[in-house]
């Protein structure tokens, strides 16, 4: 199914981000001690109500394209950047929704998933970027371990950095929104972005 509105959607949401710093060029340390040409961090993003707003429309909107309602049963998130999309999304769609914590709890049933899950229910996981896929394969262990199961994980943004390769070795196809290269493209267009700072990104997913 065509996305019609897809170029207007993102061309408004890479401008969301850059403005509320959601995403930054330049030079960064990443968690893993990796030197990174630039930074997304959609946890910021709550704290704006309209880019968030502009962010879960134009989300909404790609989930409904990329997939029928009776192909997932329920929506899990991955906290914490994934749990601010899964909320509003699963209440708007009326799914049922669930969610991975990062530790099981040390009391009462010492659970990792966290909501109801039923055996046999197909979960879409949802995760705000993708890197390498670790995390949401750690989530999507678990939630096999429940007796559902995961055969689609979807993304706002993918890093392009191996993780549609991680999810495949594990018969889970990754639906993302948009990729870094794309939304380079979209703020070289729209002059905010640096000749320079655009290829410091190419070049460094191009290393991959």
């Amino acid at each position: 199914m065509v996305w019609k509105r897809r170029k207007e959607l993102l061309e408004e949401l890479a401008m969301v981000l850059v403005k509320v710093k959601a995403i930054q060029f330049g030079t960064f340390t990443l968690a893993s001690g990796k030197i990174s040409s630039y930074y997304i961090d959609l946890r910021t993003i709550p704290s704006y109500p309209g880019a968030y707003k502009t962010l879960i429309n134009a989300y909404g909107e790609f989930l409904k394209h990329e997939f029928k309602e009776t192909s997932y049963d329920a929506i899990a998130g991955i906290p914490t950047a994934g749990l601010t999309l899964s909320s509003p999304i699963a209440l708007a769609l009326e799914k049922p929704m669930i969610y991975v914590r990062k530790d099981e709890k040390d009391h009462g049933r010492g659970k990792l998933v966290e909501g109801v899950t039923r055996p046999g229910w197909k979960v879409l996981v949802i995760d705000d970027v993708i890197t390498t896929g670790g995390s949401i394969l750690s989530a999507i262990e678990a939630i096999r371990a429940e007796g559902c199961d995961v055969e689609s994980a979807s993304v706002v943004i993918d890093r392009l950095e191996g993780g549609t390769s991680s999810m495949k070795k594990q018969g889970v196809k990754l639906h993302a929104m948009t990729d870094i290269l794309e939304l380079v493209k979209i703020l070289r267009t729209k002059a905010l972005l640096s000749a320079e700072e655009a290829n410091a990104v190419t070049s460094q997913v191009n290393r991959r």
